[in-house]
């Protein structure tokens, strides 16, 4: 059975070869375009595609997973069950990256005055940070109004 042009061009475009080396790889592999494929991988003429599981489970695939958990996570602020912030955590950490003094102010002044400070994820009903975040407030809650009682008494 003769080599068709056709096969040869399929071989040429999917190996990027010249059309002797796709005819002579078709006909040493009786017109089967996997296995002159398969041939001219053998020979060093054409290169076997990279395996892209490296990507997808590598650094970046990584930092994508988490930036995408970060923008469905909300980072709540509030006083008497009215919500004074409603960020997505991404942009709480970009906000400590760039200005790390004023955050930390800010989160201090939230939880010294009685502000409750919450995560948020759809499915997710009780995040286990939020009982530490609870207890933290509780405790800067109790340091407040010892501070409050001590100036009181002078």
């Amino acid at each position: 059975m003769a080599v068709s042009l056709e096969m040869i061009e399929i071989l040429r475009e999917r190996a990027n070869i010249s059309y002797e080396e796709a005819k002579e790889a078709l006909e040493k592999c009786n017109n089967d375009v996997l296995e002159a494929l398969i041939y001219l991988e053998k020979q060093d003429k054409i290169k076997a595609p990279q395996n892209e599981t490296c990507c997808k489970s590598g650094f970046w695939a990584t930092v994508k997973k988490i930036v995408k958990t970060c923008n469905i996570t909300k980072f709540i602020i509030s006083k008497n069950g009215n919500t004074i912030i409603d960020l997505p955590l991404t942009v709480v950490i970009l906000a400590t990256i760039i200005m790390p003094p004023l955050t930390v102010i800010g989160l201090l002044a939230a939880i010294f005055t009685n502000h409750k400070i919450r995560l948020e994820k759809p499915g997710c009903e009780n995040m286990k940070i939020n009982q530490t975040l609870d207890n933290i407030s509780s405790a800067a809650s109790k340091v407040s109004e010892q501070v409050v009682d001590a100036i009181n008494k002078k």
